[in-house]
């Protein structure tokens, strides 16, 4: 995971739900029924002429995980603000459920079942509040905002990996906790240490989160997630602080039933 090649775009074609706006956030690729599912937010066209809409999740598919993706033609739900970004798929080895996370916008983050092709909402099925924001300003507190849901399952527990409290800017203030739970639909207890963060600024990198889970070859488990280069927080002079963010990785190690970045501790 050391030499990378840009294969161009994903979704080539915005959908016509959102054909003329420009904010396309965060997203997630996942393989279901031998196809491939791109789960991604979106501004809708709607919201140029009404401003109290917000954010949509949506879905795309393709026959090869680097697309091109196809858009469904319509999204999977819309809301206020940006309550809906940042999903994640996951299916539960214990129940078979396939399973969307997501959520930011200072609301939780939210669980609900899918339908078994993944392209909607299984009929019934309600949206879950997993982790709760924490709306204070202490300096140590990272939870005032809570997005960038990653869920893994390991000996018996899922572990949520979650990022806040402000990704970027002049104000960047970010870092990756996580929580856990016997069950992929809670309830989910934060780590109790230092709020739950496992990944904080470092010296020479700012905001790290918004992190993923994978495994090598080799059996060692890593945490990609992006965080800014202090030498060169922006990519023209023009644009504002802290806006140039780098895809990074670090080995990942448990140490008594959590997860651990190793050399942070």
């Amino acid at each position: 995971m050391a030499k990378w090649q840009h294969l161009g775009d994903a979704l080539p074609v915005k959908p016509a739900w959102a054909s003329r706006t420009q904010d396309f956030w965060a997203p997630h690729v996942a393989r279901v029924e031998g196809r491939y599912l791109l789960y991604y937010s979106a501004k809708p066209d709607a919201a140029l002429d009404d401003p109290a809409r917000g954010l949509c999740l949506a879905v795309a598919t393709s026959e090869r995980p680097e697309g091109p993706f196809t858009d469904i033609g319509a999204p999977l739900l819309c809301g206020p603000g940006f309550v809906n970004i940042d999903p994640m798929l996951f299916d539960d080895p214990a129940t078979g459920k396939r399973l969307l996370y997501w959520g930011s916008g200072f609301a939780p983050i939210k669980v609900q079942e899918l339908t078994a092709d993944g392209l909607a909402f299984a009929p019934g099925s309600v949206a879950i509040d997993l982790v709760a924001p924490v709306p204070t300003d202490d300096p140590a507190n990272y939870r005032r905002l809570i997005e960038g849901v990653w869920v893994t399952y390991r000996e018996g527990w899922y572990y949520l990996f979650f990022s806040g409290d402000n990704c970027c800017g002049p104000k960047a203030h970010y870092a990756v906790m996580v929580a856990r739970s016997r069950s992929a639909t809670g309830p989910f207890e934060v780590k109790p240490d230092n709020g739950g963060v496992i990944l904080a600024a470092s010296p020479g990198w700012i905001a790290p989160g918004h992190n993923a889970i994978a495994e090598t070859d080799a059996r060692e488990t890593l945490i990609l997630y992006h965080a800014v280069d202090a030498a060169r927080p922006r990519t023209r002079a023009q644009d504002e602080v802290n806006t140039r963010r780098i895809m990074l990785a670090a080995p990942l190690v448990w140490r008594d039933g959590w997860p651990v970045v190793e050399g942070s501790d």
